[in-house]
């Protein structure tokens, strides 16, 4: 920790301190160190303001690695992509506030998570697997939501924020506000997140600072607890340097509009409706130049700038058809184009940014849906749903570059439309007061995404765009306990996908004299199973001990080998003590190693490597609810000073200035503080 850290934790002590004595102690909340308990069948729910170890890096899916199953691809400081039970991309659904934000960038540089900063929204929600049909097609793998309140508040002003500071350079900046009455309300947010490159167990520097700003604002009308009118406004922006490609992330400009109307508890058959609107607009440049040394401004391939615009809307009704009974009736739709223009760098010959935006893809889709929830006794109950959607896809490219040179698009101007069938039934029943079992049958239809259609060749011509969509079929079976002081749950699952959407890099479309390298997209048919368990046991009032699994297997049934990046076991072990004012913890997790690997076959955000060794890693924290206003933790991530890599990281590449590793390295030991206020 340099100097400037450690004076400003002593600044930030001192504050507290005589912060103290201006309220009473209340509860500390907890700092979450394993995992967030299940509380419903298949549903993970989490606080993202809540402190947590290891502390997360800005973005959504560095947050998500927290909760067992997840897993992130990384590339450099941030924007990895998150991994659920081995499945990436558009398998895993992420909505921001109920809307869907697609990334730019044709080599997953941002991410849907990329745009979100955990500590801006109140909860984050894991729906696991393919049992919901109300949050959009293709959720083979699951759904995560990052949602703001939207209760009624009482008149008054209310301000909450919090600052971290840690090792490298790092530190993050979250205010926010709301102001009205009851019946109106205006709330807005900011965020800042800044960090140097870190540095991995063995001191080698990772090309990968970074820089991000985000801002909000929502106005609301609720005239009553039951009806809510909301106008939201969303603007963010930064840059990433990242350590596994030749170049970097400039810009991650992203503008957004959204209206909400929502009236519930109205009595009759029709319990409830929603209806919602939104425009997100994402603005991408990668080049060069901006962010490492050597890159050459002046060239036609310095920058290269991707954008996306994606409008859509959801109506949902809610009948009460009786006490035992009620049904969720809807539909959705999204739109979203893809463009993209390459060139200089502003200033010089063949500026980019005045030339023109080529439009290359453009995706519709509109969903009908319907989720029942059927009591049959008091501990007895039956969820089912269907869901149908009409899928569309335009190819507008007329060429398509392989390496330095260019291909006739076999698929130019043609467009695909499909009907994409989903449904889910599960059985849940209270095996106690507080226990409840539960198995689930779910089949979904993903149509292929925007690059695995568009990003990549097919083995026999140019262009993917003909890919099959992905049918996926999962039992999911599990329980939730609690019985005195011990709490837990275990899910487990078992998957069969037809015409999976698998992407093999490195294949030779030349001669072996002339060899021309491309990625494919490739069905194949394969199995997944696995599990993921959480426990807790009480042991006294201050001491408590908690642990995590979570492990997934995956074949090839096609090829007859493993599917590519697929996470090997991981174990979280953790002990806790919390006297309602202090609090301190350690966390030791445990990564299996992975022998099962298929080398260059994978996803769209990575493809396996080689085999990985296991590691283990050992974190500590501590904290003290300094008053009523603030709340002090702090920690020290990787304690031993570990040098390891997650297993489905992408592979290091030589920049300049930076040691080259087989995969981009995790971070090495990593001291932070930070205090959370509330008004």
């Amino acid at each position: 920790m340099n100097v400037k850290l450690k004076m400003s934790t002593v600044a930030v002590a001192l504050a507290m301190s005589s912060l103290a004595h201006a309220a009473d102690t209340t509860t500390l909340d907890e700092v979450v160190v394993t995992a967030p308990q299940s509380s419903e069948p298949l549903t993970v729910q989490t606080n993202p303001k809540k402190p947590r170890q290891p502390v997360p890096a800005h973005d959504g899916a560095d947050y998500l690695k927290t909760i067992p199953g997840f897993s992130v691809i990384r590339k450099g400081g941030t924007d990895g992509d998150p991994v659920f039970r081995g499945m990436a991309g558009s398998r895993l659904n992420i909505l921001l506030d109920g809307e869907q934000i697609l990334g730019g960038c044709g080599g997953r540089m941002d991410p849907p998570t990329a745009y979100v900063f955990p500590a801006a929204y109140d909860r984050i929600t894991v729906l696991k697997g393919p049992q919901t049909v109300l949050y959009g097609p293709g959720n083979s793998a699951g759904t995560v939501l990052f949602e703001r309140s939207t209760k009624r508040e009482p008149a008054g002003v209310k301000a909450n924020g919090s600052l971290m500071l840690g090792s490298f350079g790092r530190n993050d900046e979250m205010a926010e506000a709301r102001v009205g009455s009851e019946s109106a309300f205006l709330r807005a947010g900011v965020t800042r997140s800044q960090a140097n490159d870190y540095k991995d167990g063995s001191g080698n520097a990772v090309h990968s600072a970074y820089k991000r700003w985000s801002g909000n604002a929502a106005l609301g009308w609720t005239p009553d607890d039951n009806t809510r009118l909301e106008l939201t406004l969303a603007k963010s922006d930064g840059e990433a340097a990242y350590a596994d490609r030749g170049v970097d992330g400039s810009k991650f400009a992203r503008d957004n509009v959204g209206l909400k109307f929502s009236k519930q508890r109205m009595g009759g058959l029709l319990e409830g409706i929603e209806a919602q609107v939104y425009y997100n607009y994402v603005d991408h440049v990668m080049d060069i130049y901006s962010l490492r040394a050597g890159g050459n401004p002046a060239s036609m391939m310095a920058a290269m700038n991707p954008d996306r615009k994606t409008t859509g809307g959801k109506l949902l009704g809610t009948l009460q058809l009786s006490e035992m009974s009620q049904i969720k009736l809807g539909m959705d739709m999204q739109n979203n184009v893809h463009t993209a223009r390459v060139g200089a760098a502003p200033g010089y010959m063949g500026d980019y940014s005045i030339k023109p935006r080529v439009k290359d893809a453009e995706f519709k889709n509109v969903g009908v849906f319907g989720e029942l929830h059927q009591a049959m006794s008091e501990a007895k109950r039956v969820v089912a749903g269907l869901r149908a959607d009409s899928w569309q896809a335009t190819d507008y490219r007329a060429t398509i570059a392989r390496g330095m040179t260019t291909v006739a698009n076999p698929t130019a101007n043609q467009t695909r439309k499909q009907t994409l069938p989903s449904g889910f039934a599960r059985y849940e029943q209270d095996v106690s007061g507080a226990s409840t079992a539960f198995i689930g049958l779910g089949h979904t239809t993903r149509a292929p995404d925007y690059w695995e259609l568009f990003n990549k060749e097919s083995l026999t011509t140019a262009s993917a765009f003909n890919t099959n969509p992905e049918k996926t079929t999962q039992l999911d079976a599990g329980l939730n306990f609690r019985e005195g002081a011990l709490s837990g749950s275990v899910a487990a699952f078992y998957n069969k996908i037809t015409d999976f959407n698998l992407i093999q890099s490195n294949v030779n479309k030349g001669t072996m004299m002339m060899p021309a390298y491309v990625s494919v997209t490739r069905n194949v048919n394969a199995t997944t199973y696995g599990a993921e368990a959480g426990t807790a046991y009480q042991l006294s009032d201050s001491w408590k001990v908690d642990g995590s699994l979570a492990y997934v297997h995956g074949n090839n049934d096609t090829d007859g080998t493993a599917l590519g990046q697929i996470p090997p076991l991981e174990v979280r072990l953790g002990l806790n003590y919390d006297d309602k004012e202090w609090s301190f913890g350690g966390l030791l997790r445990g990564v299996a190693a992975q022998s099962r690997v298929a080398v260059n076959q994978g996803n769209i955000a990575g493809q396996d490597i080689a085999a990985s060794a296991g590691f283990g890693v050992l974190s500590l924290n501590g904290g003290w609810r300094a008053s009523k206003v603030v709340q002090l933790t702090a920690g020290v991530d990787n304690l031993l000073n570990k040098t390891y890599a997650e297993h489905i990281s992408r592979a290091g590449v030589m920049v300049s200035g930076f040691t080259q590793t087989t995969r981009v390295n995790e971070v090495g030991r990593n001291v932070w503080v930070k205090a959370n206020f509330e008004f």
